[in-house]
């Protein structure tokens, strides 16, 4: 149908042409003498038709399938990479949820060993002070026997010499409770 159209237009377009100006019509008919051979022209043209489709028509023919094979070729290479990039966006998107994924495990695991850390200080802490308590309390109970040692002995050689009465313990102890307090 395509090619009717074509060989119909390019027939036409002449006849239309001449058709505009009647003087150039007729001044062209005269000299060339084809004023009533319309016989002999429609042949002349199509054995021309014919000889270009002959001679034109694989090449062009050739050319245009080339042409389409070329871009066939070009249409499957950027589909192809057009699915490699949808592969690698999913591929990316793959791997940033398992790297979220993981930064939240991460997170996790360092807010328990925090706590963790943290119960082994409070831990230690406490031991120590128990350990310092400890020690405080033996420091000043050694201390505390110290003076009153130093108390009973300051008294007993200050306050009790061979010429005084006779003391018994419990006089002694009195008088060592006076002076500590």
């Amino acid at each position: 149908m395509r090619k009717l159209l074509i060989i119909l237009s390019i027939a036409i377009v002449p006849a239309l042409l001449m058709a505009g100006d009647e003087a150039i019509a007729k001044k062209y008919l005269e000299t060339t003498g084809r004023h009533t051979d319309i016989g002999p022209r429609i042949f002349d043209f199509v054995l021309l038709a014919g000889l270009l489709w002959y001679l034109l028509a694989n090449p062009i023919k050739n050319f245009l399938k080339g042409r389409e094979d070329s871009i066939a070729g070009e249409l499957k290479e950027i589909e192809a990479k057009k699915e490699a990039a949808k592969d690698a966006k999913i591929a990316a998107e793959k791997a940033l949820e398992d790297a979220k994924v993981k930064a939240v495990e991460i997170v996790e695991d360092a807010k328990k060993e925090a706590e963790l850390l943290k119960s082994n200080i409070l831990k230690q802490a406490e031991e120590e002070l128990v350990i310092l308590e400890k020690t405080t309390n033996e420091k000043m109970d050694i201390e505390r026997r110290k003076a009153l040692r130093e108390t009973t002995s300051t008294v007993l050689s200050d306050g009790i010499s061979s010429d005084d009465i006779p003391l018994d313990s419990e006089k002694i102890i009195n008088i060592a409770t006076k002076e500590v307090a």
